[in-house]
């Protein structure tokens, strides 16, 4: 018999944004990272996921309320992999409803606030059953989400997730991201206007990207340079130096195009609109002297990131100047954000 209130659970949860990149993993088939990576936790950007476990078999994934076949076969994937952790991840039918607080096909990766609503969902109904404690759930939580999507690991925790093992990040690990809050006020409440260029399927998948760099001639450097720019990155949040996290977060999100320009076969995700953003950008910033950046995911849209203090001036930018870029003027305002939330 299926104990109702055990077999339930519901979470918001954020998407995220890395600084540092994730682009490749240790060896096929592993959702193990090749290097450390750092991101920004959103707090607009979120999937609200609950699941019960009722009695059957297979799963059901319902998207904003209408039932979603294509979704099916990742959860069955994901499900398959987590099967070892908790007893009853095999037991029963999921039903799973989820809705995202942006467009579904913006551009934005659902996969990392999809994956950690999913697991964080999990990891409670472990937590009723008597399967997991407390102090070890934002843990097994993230590495759950991990097997779903590397980077949904970094989405558990906030305001800053680090994923990958690095010997100056204490605790830091190839298996579960941990939060990073050590944070100069520079960066406290900082702001991501995401510039929707291209609302869409991407060309190419993350996980056909990620296979992608394994013969890369330049896969080991790039590993060796995102550890060391890991190192960088800690010291500038800390110290609160804007200008060289301009530098840094801009020539990492080059870097992960740069990549895919250049493996074999090679692929392009930017798109006409997302190189006129970061010429806009960049000629601001040298004209009126000031701190702002983008960054870039594997696909076309554009992170602008700024100061909370300058939000007045940014917006006021990205009306006048930016939002023609975007397929239908389109753009969400996010920021740093805390993390999950149980509903």
């Amino acid at each position: 018999v299926y104990l109702h209130h055990m077999n339930k659970a519901s979470w918001k949860s954020p998407s995220n944004i890395a600084l540092i990149k994730y682009w490749g993993k240790q060896e096929v088939g592993t959702q193990l990272p090749a290097n450390a990576s750092i991101s920004f936790t959103l707090s607009q950007c979120l999937t609200e996921t609950s699941i019960e476990i009722a009695e059957g078999s297979g799963v059901e994934i319902w998207l904003d309320g209408n039932l979603e076949r294509s979704f099916e076969p990742k959860i069955v994937q994901f499900r398959e992999r987590i099967r070892g952790h908790f007893s009853f991840i095999s037991e029963g039918k999921w039903i799973i409803h989820t809705k995202n607080s942006f467009p579904h096909s913006s551009g934005i990766a659902s996969s990392a606030s999809g994956m950690s609503a999913l697991a964080l969902c999990l990891c409670d109904i472990a937590l009723a059953k008597g399967e997991l404690d407390e102090t070890s759930r934002i843990q097994k939580a993230s590495e759950l989400a991990r097997l779903g999507s590397g980077s949904a690991s970094r989405s558990v925790v906030g305001p800053l997730g680090v994923w990958g093992k690095h010997p100056e990040f204490e605790d830091s690990s190839d298996e579960y991201a941990i939060a990073f809050d050590n944070i100069h006020p520079n960066f406290e409440d900082y702001r991501d206007v995401i510039l929707l260029v291209h609302q869409g399927q991407k060309s190419v998948s993350s996980t056909v990207g990620h296979s992608l760099i394994n013969d890369h001639p330049f896969a080991k450097a790039r590993f060796e340079m995102a550890q060391s720019n890991m190192s960088r990155m800690k010291e500038i949040l800390t110290n609160g130096d804007l200008k060289s996290f301009v530098e840094l977060v801009e020539q990492e999100a080059l870097t992960l195009h740069a990549l895919m320009l250049s493996s074999n076969p090679s692929f392009v995700l930017m798109k006409p609109g997302t190189l006129m953003i970061i010429e806009e950008i960049r000629a601001k910033r040298k004209k009126d002297g000031l701190n702002w950046c983008f960054t870039l995911d594997a696909g076309a849209n554009v992170h602008f990131l700024y100061p909370a203090s300058d939000e007045h001036l940014a917006l006021g930018f990205v009306e006048k100047v930016l939002k023609q870029h975007c397929q239908d003027g389109a753009y969400i305002c996010d920021q740093l954000g805390a993390g999950p939330l149980r509903q």
